[in-house]
């Protein structure tokens, strides 16, 4: 039997919720437990182009998403890039995923936003089944990362 859940979009009220979902990230893509600062997170939580989105189980962050609004020249419409998306490993396959990223879908749609995308390694055929399941095909792409130390 699949969980009854919320979807929530964090304010700047939610830190805890917040610290929540990037303990969750961290878990399930097998990261060393990084965090930043209350600071940077309370900073996030305030950008109105920024989002975290959960899904809550009694009370307990067990999905959830960031994504950035970017604004374009092209258009006065924006897109949503989807930065992480994750959700407790046994709690796969109950629709949390396809709740949180239909959230930004309605949302978008109201919003003036034109595309959301993410990207994910081809390797990772469960990541690219989702998406193609919620987001649509997929297009190949070089993707390139400057990694700059900083001091």
């Amino acid at each position: 039997m699949k969980n009854s859940f919320k979807i929530l979009r964090l304010q700047k009220n939610n830190l805890d919720l917040f610290v929540n979902l990037v303990q969750l990230l961290n878990e399930v893509f097998e990261e060393p437990n990084l965090i930043a600062s209350k600071k940077q997170l309370k900073k996030l939580l305030m950008q109105s182009d920024f989002y975290a989105v959960v899904a809550i189980i009694n009370d307990l962050v067990v999905g959830g998403l960031t994504a950035y609004e970017l604004e374009r020249y092209y258009t006065d419409q924006s897109e949503l890039h989807i930065y992480d998306i994750a959700v407790k490993t046994n709690l796969h396959n109950q629709g949390i995923g396809k709740a949180l990223v239909n959230y930004l879908k309605e949302y978008a749609s109201q919003h003036e936003i034109e595309t959301i995308f993410v990207q994910a390694h081809s390797e990772d055929k469960q990541a690219v089944k989702f998406y193609e399941s919620t987001i649509g095909k997929g297009e190949k792409v070089d993707y390139f990362n400057l990694n700059m130390k900083t001091r």
